[in-house]
């Protein structure tokens, strides 16, 4: 589907991804809009995780706005439906093949299934020559939205590091850099992200809140955060104030340390004692499990200062098992 007018040109397709058994054809969406006046080239990815639905929502709210209000310079094009057979059993891997296709790219595309998707992703975003790339997301249950920014050591950039830290403020969101602790160096660089910061091509990941259901209100928050870069980049009209996420005044523009320690010790049923988006101090009660009679078992404090970003998916406590998600400084 195509649509052109005297100041820009919208276009929605499809790319082929496989062939089933029954010759029926899976296809990822592609939608594009581009200005007759050149500029920046923006590029929002959206379920890369089947069961992280909220990102295409943001995505189509954004296409929205443009069809209404054409851009001024440049272009926006899209991939909202990254997984669709793991947005199909909302499966956060692709169902086939039980891979993660947010640690596969750049891709092969003589590779795995994963793989193989993730280049057609992958060349096709490269072909355009990008300003940027935005990869959606979402995290646990009543998490807050956050920017997720790679380290220095992944980006490996000192020039695209600094625009990563720019387009991260810019967002209004809480800065929130990965950490070994949860995923290795090599890990890191297979995501989208990770790749196409290795590329010199600046590349974030917004988390916009819980995942399986579309919250309204943090489909909000993410078109806001895009309209603040698109804002930046002259792509749209001024908007006047600019959206800032409830973040306290000494952590603004800072980048924290992204952590799910401390641990569970116990097994048992967590009660949670803070809530998303609390600034809790080093030593404070943050969670305390108790077993089946209701004694309790453990009291779970916090390791450093920090920002609790949201709970697991389960109450269900094991020990070793991340419960809390905290941004620290």
């Amino acid at each position: 589907m195509k649509n052109q007018d005297s100041t820009q040109t919208v276009k929605y397709s499809f790319i082929k991804i496989l062939t089933g058994s029954d010759l029926s054809i899976r296809r990822l969406a592609l939608m594009e809009v581009t200005s007759v006046n050149p500029g920046p080239v923006v590029w929002l990815t959206g379920c890369v995780h089947g069961d992280e639905v909220g990102g295409v929502v943001v995505i189509q709210e954004i296409f929205k706005r443009l069809r209404k209000e054409p851009l001024l310079r440049g272009a926006v094009h899209a991939f909202p439906l990254m997984n669709p057979l793991g947005f199909e059993t909302a499966s956060r891997h692709i169902t086939l093949t039980e891979e993660d296709l947010n640690r596969s790219f750049p891709g092969n595309k003589n590779g795995s299934l994963a793989e193989r998707i993730a280049d057609k992703i992958f060349t096709t975003i490269m072909g355009t020559n990008p300003t940027l790339v935005l990869d959606l997301h979402n995290d646990w249950r009543k998490s807050i939205p956050y920017t997720l920014i790679d380290p220095p050591e992944v980006v490996n950039d000192k020039e695209t590091f600094e625009k990563l830290k720019l387009f991260s403020e810019l967002t209004g969101f809480l800065i929130v850099s990965e950490q070994k602790e949860t995923y290795e160096k090599e890990h890191m660089e297979k995501t989208i992200s990770g790749s196409f910061n290795k590329h010199r091509i600046p590349s974030l990941t917004l988390e916009l809140g819980e995942s399986y259901v579309v919250n309204e209100e943090n489909v909000e928050y993410g078109v806001k955060a895009i309209l603040n870069i698109l804002d930046y980049l002259e792509m749209i009209n001024p908007l006047g104030e600019k959206f800032t996420h409830k973040i306290p005044d000494f952590l603004q523009g800072k980048i924290l340390r992204y952590s799910q320690r401390p641990l569970s010790t116990a097994s048992g049923i967590v009660r949670f004692l803070i809530e998303p988006g609390n600034f809790v101090k080093k030593g404070q009660p943050v969670a305390r499990v108790y077993n089946a009679f209701g004694k309790l078992r453990d009291t779970i404090r916090a390791l450093q200062d920090g920002v609790v970003l949201g709970y697991s998916d389960s109450s269900v406590g094991f020990p070793g098992v991340p419960i809390i998600a905290f941004a620290v400084i």
